[in-house]
């Protein structure tokens, strides 16, 4: 699904030279939930940023759902991005002006979709976050948690190959973030894959693999054996250190 070997990503100045990514390499497979940890400054925004297809990186390969994106221009990653990709943001990014169905409406707009479709998928993805009966509401009068439901209920309205989250609980109490984790554990039980980038530990844990990161390298790679009891497929520790 996710693919990158030996990725490296270099920002430059006329002074500085920045390695945020030296040869990464990470394999992510349909279906996966992972979860990307590591300190402040190891490289995991840069990492989810080439991933959504939102920065180019330096050197080495990446491929998303088989499909090279080195060399693209900007139009072919934003058609790639849109068909493929559901974000899921620590800020929630809704519109404030807008309601909930369209809010989760925008994306399908630039994606082309008819009227009768995109309303069909909307009232979908606000069902399976449990927000049916408030689409008429505003993100002002929803809880937090409710507002970060609207956010993956946008990025499901456009059936993505993969959903990317960034530190998707950090905004939330402990009661709010339990019930997200629980959304993104079923929406994963369903086939989902995602990428999750956290730096809590326990959050972490119920991943069904932990990828961390430190210096812009991935360190440690563990399956996370509470997940067998799911009925899902571990890969060994072999295999994991293969990813």
């Amino acid at each position: 699904m996710l693919k990158m070997n030996h990725l490296s990503k270099v920002y430059r100045t006329h002074l500085i030279e920045t390695h945020a990514l030296r040869d990464f390499s990470i394999h992510v497979r349909e279906g996966e939930f992972v979860a990307v940890t590591g300190p402040s400054g190891s490289g995991k925004t840069t990492f989810l940023n080439i991933a959504g297809l939102l920065e180019e990186f330096t050197g080495g390969e990446f491929l998303l759902d088989g499909v090279s994106v080195r060399g693209m221009n900007d139009d072919a990653r934003s058609k790639l991005r849109n068909e493929k990709i559901g974000f899921i943001f620590q800020g929630f990014n809704l519109i404030p002006d807008l309601n909930l169905f369209d809010n989760v409406d925008v994306p399908l707009r630039y994606r082309g979709f008819g009227a009768a479709e995109r309303k069909r998928r909307i009232e979908e993805a606000l069902g399976r976050v449990g927000l049916s009966a408030r689409v008429k509401h505003y993100p002002s009068e929803l809880s937090g948690g409710q507002q970060q439901r609207v956010a993956i209920a946008r990025a499901l309205a456009g059936s993505p190959r993969i959903l990317l989250a960034d530190e998707p609980t950090g905004n939330l109490d402990t009661q709010m973030a339990r019930g997200v984790m629980e959304l993104l554990e079923n929406l994963h039980r369903e086939g989902a894959t995602i990428i999750m980038v956290t730096h809590d530990p326990e959050l972490a844990a119920r991943a069904q693999r932990n990828v961390h990161v430190i210096d812009g390298q991935v360190v440690d790679i563990a399956a996370e054996p509470r997940m067998r009891g799911l009925g899902v497929v571990v890969p060994s520790a072999q295999h994991a250190a293969q990813a």
